[in-house]
Parts: structure tokens; sequence; C-alpha cells
């Protein structure tokens, strides 16, 4: 079992909230979404593993156990061209969980007009194969979203 923790404080809104459809229909993968903090923060790594996809605005982890990660910071944030966004790891990084992975803005985002809700998704899972999933209230960075069989 695989305990995925939050990558920053916030808010936690399910994925159904999030107001982008790929994410919100769980085409990418099951999981739930943070509306963050509107201040400068450091998103951290939600399970220990390998960094196997980065990009200022998005990021992979693998545990040990094969269970993917992503998360995805802000809403069509890719066409910011990373601007606003400092990675502080490199790809192919083994991490920790709780490490810093990105560091960003959600309100200079808000500001550039995208969305800094941020889905954290199961690549490759199952709904039914999630469990204590965290879809409303507060979260702190660190504190758990959901498990993963």
């Amino acid at each position: 079992m695989t305990t995925v923790t939050s990558p920053l404080a916030g808010r936690a809104i399910g994925l159904a909230a999030v107001p982008d459809p790929v994410f919100s229909g769980a085409m990418v993968g099951p999981g739930t979404a943070i509306d963050p903090a509107r201040e400068p923060s450091v998103a951290v790594s939600p399970v220990d593993g390998i960094v196997v996809s980065l990009h200022p605005h998005a990021f992979v982890v693998v545990d040990r156990q094969g269970h993917g990660v992503l998360t995805h910071l802000g809403i069509d944030t890719v066409q910011l061209n990373g601007e606003g966004f400092e990675l502080l790891v490199n790809k192919g990084d083994t991490v920790e969980r709780g490490q810093a992975m990105v560091r960003w803005d959600p309100a200079a985002v808000e500001t550039a007009g995208k969305s800094p809700v941020c889905p954290v998704v199961a690549l490759e899972a199952t709904a039914d194969s999630l469990s204590d999933v965290v879809e409303t209230g507060d979260v702190e960075s660190g504190g758990p979203l959901f498990s993963w069989q």
C-alpha cells in the first residue's frame, strides 16, 4: 500500500471540481486536487521514489511499488512556459516524501489568468484501487491525500 501525501498546503476540492475536463473526468487517473494557499510556496514530493517526469508546471514520482503520482501545478500552466516556476530537482533523481520539488507562486499563476488548482493523480490506477481519498477540508503539505493498493 502506498500513502500519497499532499505536495502543498491548501484546501482539498476533489478532482470533479478541477476546471479542466481531462482532470475532472479522471481521464489521467483517479486522485484528488488541492486549491493551494495564495502565497509563494514549494511543492514537495508526495511519495518516496524516482522523478520520472519533470516540467516547471508538473512532475511525476514513481515509488518502489511502481506507482506513479502526477502533481500538476495549476491548470493550463504549461502556457506560462516555465515563468514563475523554479525546478529544485532533476529528472532521474531519487527523492523522499516531503522533499522540495518546485518553487512557485499560486497567486502569480492566478494573476496570469490560470487556475492555481493542483490535481494529484494516481497514474495507471483504477478508482477502486484508491481509498481514504481526501476531497474536502484543509490539508497541510505532507498530510495524507489517499492510499493506493
